[in-house]
């Protein structure tokens, strides 16, 4: 039998493919009836998909959102105002896609995947697609390995595992978007050599910015730049000044963004800042869509909207590579409603929140976790050992100083039991406090955590223990490298080193106190 020569299979596909070419099918081909608000009513294409992408004149894209029995409805991606009534539209045959690779690490690019940075093309020839339905039960793994946020409060109390979704939730200005930088700023670690020993997995991050100003992206920009975090971390950004159908397909390219690493064996972290600007855009393309308002004038499926974005966050088994995809939705409150309606919705969805208080905001408390609110459904499984035996005591120790605190303030004769329980809490509060974009090693976590716990701290003056504090680990760093190590390497505190440890502070201590 002849061997067929590339060449020749090349020439007989063109050869098809140019004859399906000149058969044009009336079915691919629509007319504009209606254009205006980013939304189009399209007659003709019978044979669209839902999702599929459509192409108008001037280069401008569409997806469509509504299948009618007289008419298509589409979202636009770019200016309606090129767009006239009457205008011809084309299929594409494909679903709406965007590119996907390596490449896109350090850049910051548009919901379509089209660089805004002004540094050149991305090279990257593989596509996926905005929406794909999450994996099943038996393609998963429970979440067991710890993803350290670098913020004590966090990953003492309300640990957070790799392939969890934890809600940040909160009032404007409370420091919401600070957790999420906070903890894409502490993988640097994961990319270190020393890490690798460990046998930790690298973290790839994605931050997605939906309706912010754009000077508030190019703050995150420049500060992750600064902190050396845009080398493993994508910036996916839908403005307030771009239109509603953009920001409302942000959050699903970061997610596929985001599962290109996992599908691989990798590990990834999506950012969504923030959900509740999402549910509007979603808002105002349904009701231009004349889709039925329900509560709030949400359409009826705006739950769904959000549970099969972050359904889409995993731990895969094993068998496929197990990468995990990690989900921080962001959800602004109103008064410190939680009780509203997307905050309940996105509550129901997620493994957990962290509820950022303003009061304790502005009394100094930061981050202004409240302690009482704030959970983790995965817990303990997503801490080290030495973390859990640490902070088993934290979250009990500060509810319980929460309670007397109220208590005290209406009488003054307090037993002493009282007034230590008083003086333990307060400095916890102290030890959990951190400033931004400092986020810490898990190993100094569990130094100062295992202090306050265990009332090394109680003697010092309040207002001294945040000074204490650094220049104890400094000094620790310096002088006592190798019992940091040692924590890092067997994740727990020993023994040995608790003996070594408290002999340590009780040394600094005095010194201190001398200073």
């Amino acid at each position: 039998m002849a061997e067929v020569r590339p060449d020749e299979i090349t020439a007989v596909l063109r050869k098809q493919l140019s004859g399906f070419e000149k058969e044009i099918d009336i079915y691919d081909v629509g007319t504009v009836l209606q254009v205006g608000d980013g939304i189009a009513r399209l007659y003709g294409l019978s044979k669209v998909m839902a999702s599929e992408l459509i192409e108008f004149p001037n280069n401008v894209f569409g997806m469509v959102l509504n299948l009618e029995e007289d008419n298509v409805g589409c979202i636009l991606f770019g200016d309606d105002t090129k767009i006239k009534e009457g205008d011809t539209v084309k299929r594409t045959k494909r679903v709406a896609s965007m590119p996907v690779g390596d490449a896109m690490l350090g850049r910051v690019i548009n919901p379509l995947g089209q660089p805004i940075d002004g540094r050149g093309a991305i090279k990257t020839d593989k596509f996926l697609p905005l929406e794909r339905k999450a994996l099943g039960v038996i393609q998963r793994q429970p979440v067991k390995q710890p993803l350290q946020t670098g913020l004590k409060a966090v990953d003492g109390m309300i640990p957070i595992g790799r392939g969890q979704r934890e809600l940040i939730i909160g009032d404007r200005q409370t420091g919401k978007t600070a957790v999420a930088l906070d903890t894409i700023i502490n993988q640097r670690y994961t990319h270190t050599e020393q890490a690798k020993k460990q046998g930790i997995k690298p973290v790839y991050c994605i931050y997605v910015a939906i309706g912010q100003k754009g000077s508030t992206v190019a703050q995150v920009v420049t500060k992750l730049e600064e902190m050396g975090a845009m080398e493993y971390t994508t910036i996916i950004s839908a403005t307030a000044s771009d239109p509603a159908p953009l920001q409302f397909i942000a959050p699903y390219a970061g997610a596929t963004l985001g599962e290109h690493f996992r599908d691989s064996g990798r590990d990834s972290l999506v950012v969504y800042d923030d959900l509740s600007k999402h549910a509007a855009a979603y808002r105002q393309v349904s009701l231009l869509l004349r889709r039925p308002p329900g509560r709030e004038a949400f359409p009826g499926d705006v739950f769904y909207l959000h549970s099969r974005l972050l359904e889409r966050a995993s731990k895969l088994s094993d068998e496929l590579g197990g990468g995990s995809l990690t989900a921080l939705p962001i959800i602004e409150t109103q008064a410190g409603d939680i009780a509203a309606y997307i905050p309940t919705n996105v509550i129901s969805i997620t493994d957990g929140q962290i509820f950022l208080e303003p009061n304790l905001f502005n009394s100094g408390v930061r981050p202004a976790i409240n302690v009482g609110i704030s959970v983790s459904r995965v817990g303990g499984n997503a801490q080290i050992k030495g973390m859990k035996k640490v902070a088993g005591r934290l979250r009990l120790d500060l509810a319980q100083y929460r309670d007397l605190e109220a208590f005290a303030k209406f009488g003054s004769d307090l037993d002493r039991a009282t007034q230590q329980q008083l003086r333990r809490g307060s400095r916890l509060v102290e030890v959990l406090k951190q400033r931004q974009y400092v986020p810490m090693p898990v190993e100094k976590e569990i130094v100062m955590i295992h202090l306050g716990t265990n009332g090394l701290l109680d003697e010092l003056p309040l207002d001294q223990v945040q000074r204490f504090e650094k220049e104890f680990l400094e000094m620790a760093d310096l002088r006592h490298k190798d019992l940091l190590d040692s924590v890092a390497e067997k994740k727990e505190l020993t023994d040995d080193a608790v003996k070594r440890l408290h002999a340590i502070v009780k040394e600094f201590i005095e010194t201190f106190k001398l200073a």
